[in-house]
């Protein structure tokens, strides 16, 4: 792709800048926090999709770039970059996640109970306007249950192996540092599971959604049904370099698993997990996976498909340099035209027909 240099633009391009940053005014620690602690499920978002989990950085990168989210993503995962890598945490275990919400659509009564938790699902949509004319909306006070859920829940398919409805798996033997990774390997297809589920995990939200509706609809092999839908918090098991292993915090996750269909004998999951609560997207994800192994190549559920085109820094990035001076290629197309036309007219001017000569095949 050719492009011409702009010359003499520097300045322009300074001031441009400038009047972006304008547009949003100073920027302070109180902004940050204001947005961190009012917009706590836009925070999980972007954490999710940038791979780093630090709720102020995440919103310093929305104050920074006027809560555009692919810019703020693709801030936060360049400031992602500069960052050493000190440990590989311990891999996190269903049974120890620290439960806030724990549903399921496929079975009524599951090891543990149903625990709604904090969620919209039931509620009217209804905008609240008396704000606007200065009666604040108070959230009613919780009403404390007689008896506390269990902080941690038991594993659903665990329990449906156990019924032989799932099939039985194997322990893995993979060394922490083995496990692939797809912020430092580039994603080739076929894709390891591994990077399936690590590319789905930072993968943009409306487009998982998008794709996964798609899956829903029709144009997937699976019509899914959350057979398990986790919302909590987990802890950051690390070794320290003398032998012991302590926490380093907690940060929100999302899982969900979903099935549909039978395969061998056994009930087939599709899962998904991801930094912060963020309920439509891993069940999208869930239900991309569950189809990934039968979609025919070229189908929007396909995993070459729906992998590249959920990358939200790629994808933005790729659409705005269309943006860019692209001068010399569109300046080819118009002389294209104008000796096209230039023939035409040449050719009734001698009471001809004019005929264009085929395109040439384009060189790979």
């Amino acid at each position: 792709m050719a492009y011409v240099a702009t010359r003499g633009g520097e300045k322009a391009i300074e001031q441009a800048e400038r009047l972006f940053r304008q547009d949003l005014g100073t920027i302070d620690a109180q902004r940050v926090e204001t947005i961190r602690t009012t917009m706590p499920y836009l925070i999980d978002r972007v954490m999710g999709e940038a791979s780093l989990y630090d709720e102020e950085l995440a919103a310093l990168a929305l104050a920074q770039t006027g809560g555009e989210l692919s810019e703020a993503v693709l801030v936060l995962r360049a400031w992602r970059t500069t960052q050493p890598r000190l440990a590989i945490a311990r891999p996190v275990k269903q049974d120890e996640v620290l439960t806030q919400r724990r549903i399921s659509a496929a079975f009524k009564d599951i090891p543990g109970g149903q625990i709604l938790g904090p969620t919209l699902d039931y509620s009217h949509r209804v905008l609240a306007t008396d704000v606007l004319e200065g009666k604040p909306f108070a959230p009613p006070q919780v009403e404390k249950a007689t008896s506390p859920a269990p902080a941690k829940q038991p594993s659903l398919a665990d329990w449906q192996r156990q019924q032989g409805l799932v099939a039985p798996t194997e322990p893995s033997d993979i060394a922490p540092e083995d496990i692939p990774d797809l912020t430092r390997e580039p994603l080739l297809f076929p894709a390891s599971r591994a990077h399936r589920l690590q590319s789905l995990a930072r993968a943009e939200t409306g487009g998982v959604l998008a794709l996964g509706y798609a899956a829903m609809r029709g144009y997937g092999n699976a019509h899914p049904t959350v057979n398990e839908l986790r919302l909590g918090e987990a802890n950051v098991v690390v070794r320290h370099p003398r032998g012991t292993e302590f926490s380093a915090g907690r940060v929100r996750v999302s899982q969900a698993e979903v099935t549909s269909k039978e395969k061998g004998g056994y009930l087939e999951l599709g899962f998904a997990a991801t930094f912060g609560w963020n309920e439509v997207k891993v069940i999208a994800a869930a239900t991309l996976d569950l189809n990934s192994d039968e979609a025919p190549v070229g189908s929007p559920v396909h995993e070459e498909f729906y992998l590249y085109h959920t990358e939200s820094v790629e994808a933005s990035g790729f659409c705005i340099h269309f943006k860019l001076p692209h001068y010399v290629t569109f300046q080819s197309i118009l002389d294209a035209m104008r000796d096209t036309k230039a023939k035409k007219a040449a050719a009734e001017a001698k009471g001809e027909v004019y005929v264009a000569e085929p395109e040439e095949e384009p060189v790979l």
